[in-house]
Parts: structure tokens; C-alpha cells; sequence
């Protein structure tokens, strides 16, 4: 009898697909599990490179593309697409078996043959060839297809090796970058067997055998036992899309060493957490002693990798080997040892900061920030050290007099602070820095990156020794919606040469994507390594509707729209759990929860467990993703907020940054919808909307 097959390459697609799309899906398939599949019309390509590759019908719009080998009776679902782009697939692939590994490949078979003619003519210049030292048997042994032999030996750089990057089956682009770098054959096997998990090859691989081939491919193809089976797999596509590798993903996360700290910087939705998720996955599977932390700015950030990392990692003793801590929890827990912290929060802090202010010609926001932005941020421990330091970031000059009226200023605040026993977290992570004896994690692995505070860089550096594969960073300074603001050479951690960026978008259609980079303006972002960030060459591959904004005249009238948008979503068969609604205050958090439940709708403040709409502070929402977010209160009071702005009369460069800030927020608050994003305001819109 016939059995199903899923690629794992099909459910991020999968999760993208309008829900009616997914229930036909389900239920075209579902006879294949059934074993009824014989009513079934499976339908022959014309002039497609693999004539084993057939598509078949969901509706009149939308047909799957299926992959039926000649022998083994199983039937392997590999997309779904419209009409015209499932043809256009399916004749462009070919599929084959590695000979070295014995796992099934896929490769752009039309795309390399359009691409050969004019690697052919760059070759004619010269006598160089990239591969030139290699012998044809050599290349074989690394799995090199025989078929693909005469394009490799067409190379003249190892930039036209990286523009077949995503036309080859990854295993044989990962042995010829090998060998491009200068690795001699062996050395290149363990670097695809290494990246690949694999050690020995099979003892004997046949290369017409694709379902075996399956079957030692466990991470990329799925095989299916019965109908439940198969609605298990479908019910929560949302969740598989979360954690799904895409290759140049996979090549970073899966990298079978670093030399010593790496960073990875990429735009909202290019999958940096998910490449974090398997970066630790991939160290706490070292060793049964191996210790990883895999920590991040907020409490509800630390939650939803907990989430993930369940979803990721079957193996309890792997999963066991990671602890998931936000860093002021883990400050916390370090100074615990040897006292109670307590904590000062802002009902402490702001009349403090008041009556400091009182004394001198500053505000109590001015001098909050050269605290801890400064004083703290450098560890200065004296007014020596305080009149002579370098204040970068901050755009009013100090001369001598002036820094000593701050520090007395300062002083008065952290003094009181003491007297009551009291500290805040950057004091705290500071304090926990000094008291950690040695090294207490093998690898330390760093998501929103961007946000953290120098005194926190300088705990988690001596939670780990300074070597291989000892820090991993995960950042992105175009979502910096806090204070921080650092230099990673400042603080003795070198990541040159071991940098990746991140430009492809997986989460947020391209429609989204190109209103949401226009919220943050026209200013570059400070990169962790000192120099600006673009979003150059930031894209969606995907496509989708635009999104929609919608002005209310007061504030019941929005949130009457707000019930609205949510129910349109519901009655589309949107799950209630991959719906967000994001608002800048608190109150309208609330305000929203309040009325979505008085019309019937389950909503929960974020974080939350509970299955039902999401509403979340724009700064809560951080780090989360959804299927379709509506962002509410998108008003010119709201955003900027003037809370969070400082005067431009009273730090220009402050205030520059305040506003900068705000813009990101909105923009890390759009671009957590994957498909549908509505946004609405009352009265006069925020001047960051397009």
C-alpha cells in the first residue's frame, strides 16, 4: 500500500497558506494515509527534469507537488503553489541520492542550466579553474553528482561558486565551499559530515533507490502512518514554522566550530532566535557535562525560547544540558548566593531621581541616564575616574565643574539606594560580575543582543572562558527599544571574521515588510561592532496582502474595530493563539483584553500560556510572532511618547535617540505579523506612519 511522505521543507510553506488552502490540503492527502489514493489523479509535468515529480489538484487555483519514485510505493508531499508557479517547480527540480551519504537531494536543475552559458563564457579568459587541483574521482567521493562535474569544473571564483549556493543540494555546496577554502578532500568530508551529523557512509547506496534515500534522511523528510497521524503533523504548522531551519540558517547555527565569539545581525524575521535555538541544540548535544546558557534580555523573551526549545529538542538529557535565563534573573540568582536582593523599582527610583535633580540644573531623566549610561556603563567608581572619562552617546558637553555637580548628584541617589538595601539591575549585574568566581557555562548563547547593558556584557563574559565557540550573538540594532548602547571591542569581545548577516526574511510577507522599514526613518543603526547597520538587501521572498491603517474618532470607536478585525480573522479560520494586539501603554492593553472578552473573544495580556488573541505592550511583544497582528493607539500622543522623549533644548543627541527608539518599537510591534497586519489610530496619526 501506498504510504505519505512529507518534506519538512513543505510546513513552513504550509503554515503561510490561507486556511480554506490548508483544509483542502488535509483532506486531499488524507486519502493517501487512508490508502485510498488510487481515486486520486496524479498528473505527469511535461518536459520536466525529473520525471518522477507529478502534481496534483487541491482546488481550481492551488495544486500540491508530489514526488513518486518508480519503486517503494510512497508518495513524498513536496509544495504546494499556485497553478503556474506549481508547474514552473515542479519542471525546474531534480531529485537524486548523494552517493556518498545516501540522503535525497534536491536541486534547481533549470537554473543551473540557464546559468551555465555564461559561467562557460567567464571562463573563456582564463585557464584557472577553481576546482582545477581536484580530481573528478575525489569530487565523487564527496558526493559531487557525476551530472555536476562539468558546471564545477566551469568556476573561475569562489564568488561564482556562492551564486549556486541555493541552486545545489546543500551536502555537495558544503564539500566544494570546502575545497574553494582551501581544505584538502578529507578535511572537507568531515566538514559536510560534521554539519550534517553523519560519520560513515552506507554500505552500498543505490542511486535509483530515492525511498531509501528517505528513510536516511530523517530531518528533511517525514513518513506518515495513518490519518491521525497525518492531522497531528498539520494541526500546528505555526509551531513548525517557528522552529524550522532554513539553509544559510543552517549553515551558521550548525557550523561545526567558531574560533572564539561570533555575532549574527540580521533585519526582524530573518530567523536569528530560531538559529540561536539550534546553535544550542548542537552544543548541548557535545556532551553529557556540557553546560550552555541560552539567555536574553526579558522575563517573557526567556519564556517563549523555553517555548521553542520544547518544540526543537525531543532528547530530555539535551534539553536538560541548557538553561534558559533571562539575564536579570540570572544576576539575581548570582547575587543570591550570598544575599537577598531588593530590588528598586521606578516608584522608588523617581522621587529619588527628583530630589537629586532639585540641586542642580538637570533633569531627573538626564541624570538617570548618566548613571547608567555612563557611570555604571563604565564601571566608574570615583569622581576621578567620572572627570576624566569619555562620555559617548550623550550630547551635552560636561566640562569638570559640571560632572562634579552630577556626581554629587549621582551619589545622593546610590547612596540612598544603599542605605535602604536596595539596587537596581544594572547595579545588581554589576555586583554579580564580582562575585562570580570562574566560568560557569562552557557556551553562552545571547538573543536580542542589542538591548542588553554593558554591565550585564560584563556578567555574562565571565560566565564563560574565553575561547572556541564560547559566545554566540544574536542581535539586531534596528530593534533596539532600550537604553543600551555598546561596543563589543569596549568590552574585549571580538567578533571580527566570525560575523554573519541575515538578510532574507522568513516571518513577514514583503508588503509588511517594505511599510515596517519605512516606520524607522532615514537614520543608520550603531552596530555592536562600532559601525552602522543598513538593511541593505533586506527582502521577503513571500507575498501577501498590504498592510491596512485605519483612523477611529475617539477611543471606542477603535477598539469597536479592533473587535472587529479580530473576529474577520477568526472567521477565516485563524487560530486565536497566532493573533496579536499590540498598543504602546499598558492601559490600552486593558483597555483591549477588556472588550475582546466582553464580546465573546478568549484574549490574554501577554505573556501568557492560555490559548486565545494575545495583547501585549508594544515592549512585550518583543521577540514574539503571530499569524496577524493588529497594532491599536498608533495616535501622535502615543507615538513618539512624550514620557519616553527627552527635550531636545535639554540633550539633542538624547532626544534624537529617544525618538529613534520610538520608531523601532512600532516597527518591532509591525513586523511580528506573518501575514495580515492592521493598524489603526484616533484622531491625528503618529508621524511615523507612512
Amino acid at each position: 500500500m501506498a504510504q505519505l511522505a512529507i518534506a519538512n521543507s513543505f510546513m513552513p510553506q504550509y503554515a503561510r497558506l490561507e486556511p480554506k488552502v490548508r483544509k483542502g490540503v488535509e483532506a486531499t492527502f488524507a486519502k493517501f494515509a487512508e490508502h485510498t489514493y488510487a481515486g486520486l489523479h496524479l498528473e505527469k509535468i511535461h518536459n520536466s527534469r525529473d520525471p518522477r515529480i507529478r502534481t496534483i489538484r487541491i482546488d481550481q487555483f492551488w495544486r500540491g507537488v508530489v514526488l513518486a519514485p518508480e519503486r517503494g510505493d510512497v508518495h513524498c508531499l513536496l509544495a504546494v503553489l499556485p497553478h503556474d508557479e506549481a508547474i514552473a517547480w515542479a519542471r525546474s527540480r531534480k531529485f537524486t541520492v548523494n552517493q556518498r551519504l545516501g540522503v535525497l537531494e534536491v536541486r534547481d536543475q533549470a537554473a543551473l542550466d540557464e546559468m551555465s552559458p555564461a559561467l562557460s563564457k567567464a571562463a573563456e579568459g582564463t585557464a584557472f579553474r577553481l576546482f582545477g587541483h581536484v580530481f573528478d574521482k575525489d569530487l565523487i567521493k564527496l558526493g559531487i553528482d557525476a551530472d555536476l562535474i562539468p558546471l564545477v569544473r566551469l568556476l573561475t571564483t569562489e564568488a561564482h561558486l556562492q551564486a549556486l549556493e541555493r541552486r545545489l543540494p546543500e551536502p555537495q555546496y558544503i564539500a566544494l565551499l570546502a575545497l574553494a577554502q582551501g581544505m584538502n578532500v578529507q578535511q572537507a568530508w568531515e566538514e559536510v559530515a560534521k554539519s550534517l551529523s553523519c560519520e560513515e557512509r552506507p554500505a552500498s547506496v543505490d542511486p535509483d533507490d530515492l525511498v531509501a534515500a528517505m528513510r536516511r534522511t530523517p530531518g528533511q523528510v517525514a513518513f506518515v502512518n495513518g490519518p491521525e497521524e497525518l492531522r497531528d503533523i498539520l494541526a500546528h504548522p505555526f509551531d513548525t514554522w517557528r522552529i524550522f531551519l532554513h539553509p544559510v540558517q543552517r549553515q551558521i547555527a550548525l557550523r561545526p566550530s567558531y574560533s572564539g565569539p561570533a555575532q549574527v545581525t540580521g533585519g526582524a524575521g530573518t530567523g536569528k532566535t530560531v538559529t540561536a535555538l539550534h546553535r544550542a541544540r548542537l552544543l548541548a548535544s557535545k556532551g553529557d557535562a556540557t553546560r550552555v546558557l541560552l539567555t536574553t534580555y526579558t522575563t517573557n523573551l526567556a519564556q517563549a525560547l523555553e517555548a521553542q526549545l520544547a518544540l526543537l529538542i525531543e532528547d530530555e538529557r539535551v534539553r536538560e544540558r541548557i538553561h534558559v535565563r533571562n539575564v536579570d534573573a540570572i544576576a539575581y540568582g548570582i547575587v543570591g548566593r550570598h544575599r537577598r536582593p531588593n530590588i528598586a523599582g521606578g516608584e522608588v527610583l523617581e522621587p529619588l531621581w527628583t530630589e537629586a535633580a532639585e540641586q542642580t540644573p538637570y533633569s531627573p531623566t538626564f541624570l538617570n541616564r548618566e548613571w547608567e549610561q555612563v557611570i555604571l556603563a563604565q564601571g566608574l567608581e570615583s569622581e576621578a575616574d567620572y572627570l576624566t572619562c569619555t562620555r559617548t552617546g550623550r550630547g551635552v558637553p560636561l566640562g569638570q565643574g559640571k560632572r562634579s555637580t552630577v556626581w554629587k548628584a549621582v551619589q545622593q541617589v546610590v547612596d540612598r539606594l544603599k542605605a535602604e538595601e536596595k539596587s537596581t539591575f544594572p547595579q545588581l549585574a554589576n555586583e554579580a560580575a564580582e562575585l562570580v568566581g570562574g566560568p560557569e557555562y562552557d557556551h553562552v548563547i545571547l538573543d536580542e543582543a542589542q538591548d542588553i547593558h554593558p554591565t550585564q556584557w560584563r556578567l555574562l563574559r565571565r560566565l564563560v572562558a574565553e575561547g572556541p565557540d564560547d559566545l554566540f550573538i544574536v542581535g539586531d540594532p534596528h530593534q533596539r527599544i532600550y537604553d543600551s548602547h555598546v561596543s563589543l571591542a569596549s568590552l574585549g569581545i571580538n567578533v571580527r571574521g566570525r560575523s554573519s548577516k541575515l538578510k532574507l526574511n522568513y516571518r513577514t510577507t514583503q508588503e509588511i515588510l517594505t511599510w515596517s522599514v519605512s516606520l524607522l526613518g532615514l537614520s543608520p543603526a550603531q552596530g555592536l561592532d562600532d559601525s552602522a547597520d543598513t538593511l541593505d538587501g533586506y527582502r521577503s521572498p513571500m507575498h501577501g496582502r498590504r498592510p491596512t491603517v485605519t483612523a477611529y474618532d475617539d477611543q471606542e470607536a477603535e477598539l469597536d474595530g479592533l473587535v472587529r478585525q479580530v473576529r474577520s480573522w477568526l472567521d477565516e479560520g485563524v487560530e486565536p493563539a497566532t493573533i496579536g494586539v499590540a498598543a504602546r501603554y499598558k492601559y490600552m492593553v486593558r483597555k483591549a483584553v477588556e472588550r475582546l472578552k466582553a464580546d465573546g473573544v478568549k484574549a490574554f495580556q501577554v505573556p501568557s500560556k492560555s490559548a486565545g488573541v494575545q495583547v501585549g505592550t508594544m515592549h512585550r511583544m518583543k521577540g514574539l510572532e503571530f499569524r496577524c497582528i493588529a497594532v491599536i493607539g498608533a495616535d501622535d500622543h502615543s507615538l513618539p511618547s512624550s514620557r519616553a522623549v527627552t527635550p531636545e533644548a535639554e540633550d539633542p543627541k538624547a532626544h534624537a535617540q529617544d525618538v529613534q527608539k520610538e520608531r523601532c518599537l512600532l516597527f518591532v510591534a509591525c513586523t511580528r505579523a506573518r501575514d495580515r497586519l492592521a493598524v489603526s489610530y484616533t484622531a491625528s496619526a503618529s508621524p511615523f506612519l507612512p
